[in-house]
């Protein structure tokens, strides 16, 4: 049994092994606050080991996905100084460090605004299906800041010369655009769309076997920080494992049996 953490800034709905994680401070077009960071975490941590959550799905209440920063948080954190403002940016940065390696499969669902720490959020999910009508941007220069956490995330994402231009003009852009620079995988024109390619990236994510999208990405995110050699030996001892372990046996068995695997929800 899941038990997930009591939220005040997101909405939690677990369905089908798809957890649905709302971010839900509409007023602020889901500002990115403290206490909303907590609650990510607190999240993140509630279903680390729950591989039976096969994706979970990040969105934004009342058209928004999340417009950056709270300003509010940001105030408050001026009166008490410098140190205060380093403790609030870097637990923004742990965050989507967190999210980046959830074992589940992180879809995230863009709208309306996808600002500053949004934009961030959107760079470390695994696929991303953005309205054609979203408004994209790094405005964190025209503010006279920098985007400090979230830099590393969105130059792995889009590569070093499209962050460049993006950072130091916090040039706004289209769902169109987001697709363009690999932002977003799928850009649909209208909400309907956008419902009904969700409901299709679930269907495939249901398809493939938990323990293996759980060290299938690992893998992939290894590749970034793991010299080859060992890299290779070490996936070379994981695919002996899978193949005479739970999945991999389950697997050739629907195969040979030409029926779906126990997994396929």
């Amino acid at each position: 049994m899941i038990t997930l953490p009591n939220c005040t800034t997101l909405l939690l709905n677990l369905e089908a092994g798809v957890l649905h994680v709302t971010l839900n401070r509409p007023d602020s077009r889901n500002a990115m606050s403290l206490a909303m960071v907590g609650e990510l975490r607190a999240v993140l941590d509630s279903v680390q080991s729950e591989l039976s959550v096969r994706a979970l799905v990040l969105r934004g209440a009342g058209g928004h996905f999340c417009a950056g920063g709270d300003i509010k948080d940001m105030a408050g954190a001026r009166a008490a100084g410098p140190e205060a403002f380093r403790e609030l940016n870097r637990a923004f940065g742990a965050m989507l460090e967190q999210a980046q390696h959830a074992p589940q499969v992180l879809v995230a669902v863009l709208e309306g605004a996808v600002l500053g720490g949004g934009f961030g959020l959107a760079c470390v999910s695994d696929i991303a299906i953005a309205h054609a009508n979203a408004k994209f941007g790094l405005p964190e220069t025209t503010l006279g800041i920098l985007p400090a956490q979230i830099a590393p995330f969105v130059v792995k994402r889009i590569g070093l010369t499209q962050a460049r231009r993006l950072a130091l003009t916090g040039a706004r852009f289209n769902g169109n655009e987001a697709e363009r620079l690999g932002v977003a995988h799928f850009c649909e024109v209208d909400s309907a769309a956008l419902d009904a390619r969700l409901s299709e990236v679930l269907g495939q994510i249901r398809l493939c076997a938990p323990q293996a999208n759980a060290q299938t990405k690992a893998l992939l995110l290894a590749t970034e920080t793991t010299p080859l050699s060992p890299l290779l030996d070490a996936a070379a001892d994981q695919f002996a494992a899978a193949v005479t372990g739970a999945e991999g046996s389950e697997g050739t068995m629907a195969f040979m049996q030409k029926r779906a695997p126990n997994w396929a929800l």
